[in-house]
């Protein structure tokens, strides 16, 4: 699972049943939740984007990560 920005990750770390601080945000995080991965990115938005938050560099790397364990 991907979520994007912080928001979205603590929704799916309480809907997952895990607690908001045994799994904190960060960009390109990582977390295991019972059987499932959880990687965690910066909303995309104009904001996040416009003042360098977010970069498309950064953006990609979170693809390639999932993409590398979906491939495992």
């Amino acid at each position: 699972m991907l979520a994007l920005g912080a928001i979205a990750h603590q929704s799916t770390v309480r809907a997952l049943g895990g607690r908001v601080a045994a799994h904190p945000f960060k960009h390109g995080g990582r977390h295991e939740i019972g059987d499932l991965t959880l990687f965690s990115s910066y909303h995309c938005s104009r904001y996040n984007t416009n003042t360098g938050v977010l970069t498309e560099e950064m953006f990609v790397n979170v693809f390639r990560d999932v993409a590398d364990l979906l491939g495992q």
